[in-house]
């Protein structure tokens, strides 16, 4: 088995960190591994591990950097008709994806750990097959995908550029920014909304939603999500929709009623069963869902900015056999 390790050079939480990973991996010289310092050189970073018919993908980085690798994976086709195993590491400031494969919390002995798994044939042991999410975006055939395991419009995407703001300035990391931080606004934004302040960043957007083509009443929401993992940061499951779609969906429209009562369950996936969309909540598990709005979104932490009138449909056909680092 072939492994190769794509390195975000400005994911990890320091330095240290980056220096520890590089020196381990120059002492291993049979582990193939690029180095990447931002998005524009990830297309040939993954061609040449592609042309070194790389079998297991490490990612050492964040949500941001696996959302780059399995567009580049799934939608550039980088590697071909062949995807190899996925195996993210906790290496960035936020890592929702690669905690719900619980990977371990120090990325270098998470890659110590599928070395060894590797050389003695039991990686399979580690292999879990998890569907993408495919985000289509844009106007008529001008479209443009995005792969990922999470969307969020609304609330989420404006928690994110907060969180930036509060604990990334000047473009210093703080000990805050990433889960911790996302954990602290997410909270503070929850405690606002359990007061009944709609204001500013709680300003709820128009969305015109259609679930598997049934339009879903309400035109203004809070929060529209959307994913494939089983869990999001803080260990919350705010999906509780039933059917078979790969698509985990939940929105909140506004007004939504008793919204202090009702957060508890929803942060668990377990809300009272006054909660349904008469109420102003909808969670569906769908094959599609088709979104028409004009406020940005995120993909795993990514930033789209406004765009009027925009189109967007949410699938997940594609499935990627992950490793658990």
């Amino acid at each position: 088995m072939r492994i190769g390790v794509v390195n975000n050079l400005r994911a990890g939480k320091s330095q240290e960190q980056v220096s520890r990973m590089l020196g381990f991996l120059r002492s291993h010289p049979d582990v193939l591994h690029v180095e990447t310092e931002h998005a524009g050189v990830m297309p040939e970073a993954l061609a040449e591990l592609a042309r070194q018919e790389v079998d297991l993908l490490v990612v050492n980085g964040g949500d941001g950097t696996l959302q780059y690798v399995l567009t580049e994976l799934l939608g550039a086709g980088v590697f071909g008709d062949r995807v190899p195993l996925v195996a993210p590491l906790r290496a960035g400031r936020t890592n929702m994806s690669a905690m719900d494969l619980v990977a371990d919390k120090d990325p270098l002995r998470g890659l110590q750990a599928l070395l060894e798994c590797a050389e003695d044939g039991r990686i399979a042991e580690r292999v879990e097959p998890r569907r993408v999410l495919r985000v289509s975006y844009g106007y008529g055939i001008q479209r443009a995908a995005q792969y990922g395991m999470f969307f969020g419009a609304g609330i989420i995407k404006r928690a994110i550029e907060l969180n930036h703001r509060l604990f990334d300035k000047d473009g210093q990391r703080n000990t805050l920014e990433g889960v911790p931080g996302a954990t602290l606004v997410t909270a503070g934004l929850i405690g606002r909304m359990i007061t009944g302040d709609h204001t500013g960043i709680l300003t709820p957007d128009k969305v015109q939603i259609l679930l598997d083509g049934e339009e879903v009443d309400q035109g203004e929401f809070h929060l529209v999500i959307a994913s494939t993992l089983s869990r999001l940061f803080a260990r919350m499951r705010p999906f509780w929709g039933q059917g078979p779609g790969g698509v985990r969906f939940t929105a909140l429209a506004a007004p939504c009623q008793s919204f202090g009562r009702a957060a508890p369950g929803i942060l668990r996936g377990n809300p009272p069963s006054w909660v349904n969309p008469q109420t102003g909540y909808t969670s569906r598990n769908v094959d599609r869902a088709e979104l028409r709005m004009s406020c940005g979104f995120t993909v795993d932490g990514e930033l789209w900015q406004p765009d009027p009138d925009r189109s967007i449909a949410l699938s997940a056909e594609r499935v990627v056999h992950f490793v658990r680092a």
